[in-house]
């Protein structure tokens, strides 16, 4: 079955500057739920993820000033954030959800964080909304447990993954791809095992050859035994801070291909959904819920 983590304080701690984003937490699992695509028996509430799990990943001084909320101003403004212990709880809580789904996805193929994504947070910083690196830190998990070996990070949000990339860059475990705007934040990058850059205002057609190729190479050479994909719908042309022009349906094949492959090499996956800032918020959850039934119609 496939099990998608979600918890209400996802999104009822944040600020109210940035609740409309965020709403997208709260209606993709209603969505999902008007469209019969799941049931209520494919949700799990997860549990914050534990201080040990998080320094595989964050440095203690960062982790420890963040849990007490002594960043300095610099570093909060980085964050995007006013921190709260709330907020905390919150990123515990999105980083325990793909955790645990990592754990759920060895058994079941595949599971999904409604949350997730928080690719700009490195070991020693947040930055641009993202405090805790959820994949990053199950991915650390599952190689300390030696639940993986190989474990391939497919990001394709329209940001690159800086902090991911300075996570894992001399992890010669974990291979670090991601393919987005080349200028787009964060202005400054740092090196993933593998970066593609795209021009501004790409579309369907050549956006989805490039990945067809790049999937190719990297399922052959890398022979991943667990992915995470992380699944940002801030591609899309009616996406406000993205500068590429996918249609939905282009987001869908992207999805859709990115997926394939992991079944067609039996290999595990977890996905977080990553950015969305379209300014209809329909556009938004349309698209990420389009990820969740390509998942069902492949696995379930």
């Amino acid at each position: 079955m496939l099990k998608i983590a979600y918890h209400p304080l996802y999104v009822h701690p944040l600020p109210a500057g940035h609740r409309f984003p965020m709403l997208k937490y709260e209606l993709i699992p209603e969505q999902l739920l008007y469209e019969g695509i799941v049931s209520r028996n494919h949700f799990f509430e997860p549990q914050p993820v534990d201080e040990e799990i998080i320094l595989l990943t964050h440095e203690m001084d960062y982790w420890r000033r963040l849990r007490d909320l002594q960043l300095t101003a610099d570093e909060e403004r980085r964050t995007g954030f006013k921190l709260s212990p709330r907020l905390v709880e919150r990123e515990r809580l999105i980083a325990g959800g793909t955790v645990e789904g990592a754990v759920y996805a060895l058994n079941e193929g595949i599971a999904f964080n409604v949350a997730g994504g928080t690719h700009h947070a490195g070991s020693n910083w947040g930055e641009g909304f993202c405090l805790l690196n959820d994949q990053a830190i199950a991915a650390n998990y599952l190689l300390s447990q030696n639940l993986a070996t190989s474990v391939l990070i497919i990001d394709l949000d329209v940001h690159q993954g800086n902090g991911t990339a300075e996570i894992f860059q001399q992890n010669p475990q974990v291979f670090t791809f991601s393919m987005h705007a080349e200028h787009n934040f964060p202005f400054r990058k740092e090196k993933s095992d593998w970066d593609i850059g795209l021009p501004a205002v790409i579309g369907d057609e050549e956006y989805l050859q490039i990945l067809q190729n790049t999937l190719s190479t990297l399922f052959q050479d890398v022979k991943p035994d667990f992915v995470f994909y992380l699944s940002g719908v801030d591609v899309l042309a009616t996406d406000k801070l993205g500068k590429l022009a996918l249609s939905t349906d282009g987001c869908k094949q992207r999805d859709k291909l990115v997926l394939e492959y992991c079944k067609r090499y039996d290999v595990p996956v977890q996905v977080s959904m990553g950015g969305g800032y379209s300014p209809d918020i329909r556009d938004i959850v349309n698209a990420h819920c389009n990820t969740f039934k390509i998942g069902e119609e492949l696995w379930g």
